[in-house]
């Protein structure tokens, strides 16, 4: 079972390659067919693959399958968890629940 860091790491490992990041900027503009990020982006079909898993399992963003390819968008939801986590993790002084137990 993944701790809570290694979920955390997760969520920040998506914003920590460049190819992500213009991915994440071409979405921004709504969802997009795998075939259209492909032509977009300086990758082969197995890099998207591999960035997409990545972001994907951040809960950053979300999938969906229609025919042979995958459509992808930015997710409201973990989106706002990430800002939340940022915040939480770089606020001082904010005692949490963990540290008061251990």
């Amino acid at each position: 079972m993944a701790t809570v860091y290694e979920e955390h790491a997760k969520v920040f490992k998506a914003f920590c390659d460049e190819k992500r990041l213009r991915i994440l900027k071409l979405l921004r503009g709504g969802e997009k067919c795998a075939c259209v990020l492909l032509e977009q982006l300086d990758l082969g079909q197995s890099g998207l693959s591999y960035h997409m898993k990545i972001l994907v399992e951040s809960g950053v963003v979300e999938s969906r399958q229609e025919g042979k390819w995958t459509h992808y968008k930015i997710s409201e939801k973990g989106s706002a968890h990430a800002a939340s986590l940022l915040r939480e993790l770089t606020t001082p002084n904010l005692v949490t629940q963990e540290d008061i137990c251990c």
